[in-house]
């Protein structure tokens, strides 16, 4: 489950019983000790992370609840990510330069690539119906030639819409909250759809 950055605002929800099970669908999640340690990068620069872990008080299905910097099973932050990506298909920037930006092994790159191409039709849906939802006036979103730029034009639009809509936030924290930190994740999990 993604919840937003702000830890201690996080621990305040839980305490206060604000987060529902999605297993459910009925109980309220409590704090039940944390998940592993995770060192994610930021460009060279280490990033700690120790999620919360949280078991529903109905059914006792047990969550991690991932702050929305991180994409799961990635050892880089959702920005990181995010902006390779968006050099790569927005910009055309190279796959050395996109990896040497990031601070990543060409290797890693590969795999971003790689995967987000594997998605690119079911990311394009899953933030275009994201976009019009948040703004229902939007027309047609027009194609970029390439299945990857397509996806990545409608992240760009579903994000400049729920700032509009509601209140200004990182782009890559929107989307990792939004793909339910799946973004990267291997095709056989969905994205979660427009709820």
């Amino acid at each position: 489950m993604m919840v937003e950055p702000d830890a201690a605002r996080v621990e305040a929800d839980l305490a206060a019983g604000k987060y529902d099970c999605a297993t459910c669908g009925q109980g309220r999640l409590a704090p039940w000790g944390f998940a592993r340690h995770r060192v994610l990068r930021d460009r060279g620069r280490v990033v700690e992370l120790r999620p919360r872990r949280t078991r529903c008080v109905s059914c006792l299905v047990t969550h991690v609840l991932l702050p929305t910097v991180a994409l799961l099973r990635r050892r880089d932050l959702a920005e990181v990510i995010g902006c390779a990506l968006h050099a790569r298909f927005k910009n055309g920037t190279t796959r050395k330069k996109m990896a040497e930006d990031a601070g990543v092994h060409p290797d890693t790159a590969r795999g971003w690539l790689r995967r987000f191409v594997q998605r690119a039709e079911e990311i394009r849906v899953v933030f275009t119906e994201w976009a019009h939802r948040l703004d229902p006036t939007l027309d047609a979103i027009e194609p970029r030639g390439s299945p990857g730029a397509d996806a990545m034009e409608a992240i760009g639009v579903a994000a400049a819409a729920a700032t509009r809509k509601l209140w200004p936030a990182p782009t890559w924290g929107f989307v990792a909250g939004v793909s339910g930190g799946r973004l990267l994740s291997n095709t056989n999990c969905p994205l979660p759809p427009p709820s």
